[in-house]
């Protein structure tokens, strides 16, 4: 858990300022569960200067609480969380300087959005928070008020999140709990997760992702790894300690994600993912006539293939498809009809005699057209997609043919302006996985909104 706050203070002489003004928000990971927003009185003038910068003035602090009237409810939402703040050790400091005051030694693990965003954001030219949220398309109201800027912080905090692909501040909030004695059995695991689309994390006791998966259900698929008998689940079983998960909504993103993630992590039980995902493929090779043929084949790194399939009968399925539809030469393709499919296909047997009445330029131009239409070599292309809410939307960019990565958008600005979609963006890199992942997905989903820029 993370208490993502701000404070506005008075200025003044270094550990003598007051708090004018502070906002908390309990975020889990992925959503704000709590919050406290409250004026605070310091009980000593505010600096012009101040006045100027946040619009908070002496008269508007002279009813508000003192801070030890809200002292106690700071204790509570900040209780088992680590603060969280743009410039931690700014907020840190005058959050323990006003609790020493009260005779209190306020103590918290903290993390700063400034140095994350220097590590994960490395190509931005300013790392304050106005500047950042702008060039994240982050939309923000009141800067300058505790409310205002906490709230930026939170959708920053979450895009860092998204771009940490190493799961560093995961593992190291894990430590925390570890440190404070937290062991949750594995029944109170399930009952934590959602049952929604998503990637899910198993850790053990010193943080280390020992598996990664994807499920359009986690609490189901856990569940399911907690009840296994098998060998890997009765080893995940054992080693346990906690489990954490990052929502995508898409199905698409949580399959490049896992994908990525896997080859980065290389958790000890994910050693089947480094098979092909899909072993059969299809190609189209020139026969001795000169004609473009369609071959299912078995998956080839050493060839680029057309698309690919999770099952030979798959291929076979698609390929009489795309032959009816693209007026291509059963025979030629290597399909062999049975009665049966010509009935279930409502097709008719072919012996190739189709062939004698097509020039081998007409024909083959029918072939590339169809692979024109099946890759996206050479294409630029945002494939948008279910999000995490229903305000939010994913965002997949293929640029030239070659996979960049996701990203998560509230506003069509964020992918209308390319600079601020290339700042959101959490780059990946482009491999046979992913393309295969693409390809497939562009086939069967049909849902999901293409846009060619």
């Amino acid at each position: 858990m993370y208490a993502i706050l701000d404070i506005e203070t008075t200025g003044g002489q270094f550990n003598e300022e007051g708090i004018t003004e502070i906002a908390i928000y309990k975020f889990d990971g992925h959503e704000i569960v709590d919050q406290f927003i409250s004026l605070v009185n310091p009980e000593i003038p505010i600096q012009p200067f101040v006045v100027k910068l946040t619009g908070i003035n002496n008269e508007m602090l002279r009813t508000a609480p003192k801070f030890f009237e809200v002292a106690k409810r700071i204790i509570e939402i900040t209780k088992d969380a680590i603060i969280v703040a743009h410039n931690a050790s700014f907020d840190y400091r005058i959050l323990r300087t006003e609790f020493r005051r009260l005779g209190y030694d306020f103590e918290a693990p903290t993390l700063c959005t400034v140095e994350l965003a220097q590590k994960l954001l490395p190509e931005q030219i300013s790392y304050s928070l106005g500047k950042l949220v702008r060039a994240l398309g982050i939309p923000m109201a009141d800067r300058h008020r505790a409310s205002g800027d906490a709230l930026a912080t939170v959708k920053l905090f979450q895009i860092l999140l998204d771009k940490d692909l190493e799961k560093e501040i995961v593992k190291a909030h894990i430590k925390t709990e570890i440190i404070k004695g937290i062991t949750p059995k594995l029944l109170d695991i399930v009952e934590s997760l959602p049952s929604k689309t998503g990637v899910y994390y198993i850790h053990r006791e010193d943080g280390k992702i020992i598996y990664i998966g994807k499920s359009r259900n986690i609490r189901k698929r856990i569940n399911q790894h907690f009840t296994g008998t098998s060998y890997k689940c009765k080893k995940i079983q054992l080693e346990v300690f906690k489990v954490t998960y990052e929502l995508t909504g898409s199905e698409l993103i949580a399959l490049l994600k896992e994908s990525e993630e896997i080859k980065i992590n290389k958790p000890i039980y994910n050693k089947a993912q480094s098979k092909t995902i899909l072993p059969w493929s299809l190609y189209a090779e020139k026969n001795n006539g000169g004609y473009l043929c369609l071959q299912i084949q078995k998956s080839d790194g050493r060839k680029k293939e057309i698309t690919s399939f999770s099952s030979f009968q798959e291929a076979k399925n698609a390929l009489f498809r795309i032959g009816e539809k693209y007026q291509l030469c059963q025979k030629l393709n290597g399909l062999n009809v049975t009665e049966n499919e010509c009935f279930q296909y409502k097709i008719n047997a072919c012996d190739g005699a189709c062939i004698d009445k097509v020039e081998v330029e007409l024909y083959n131009s029918r072939v590339q057209q169809l692979i024109s239409d099946y890759l996206f070599d050479h294409k630029s292309l945002i494939i948008i997609d279910r999000g995490r809410s229903i305000s939010e939307k994913g965002a997949v960019l293929i640029e030239n043919g070659i996979y960049k990565g996701y990203a998560f958008f509230d506003l069509n600005y964020q992918i209308s302006n390319a600079a601020v979609f290339h700042n959101i963006l959490v780059a990946m890199p482009h491999n046979r996985d992913t393309r295969t992942i693409l390809l497939q997905a562009l086939r069967k989903n049909k849902r999901m909104k293409v846009v060619y820029f």
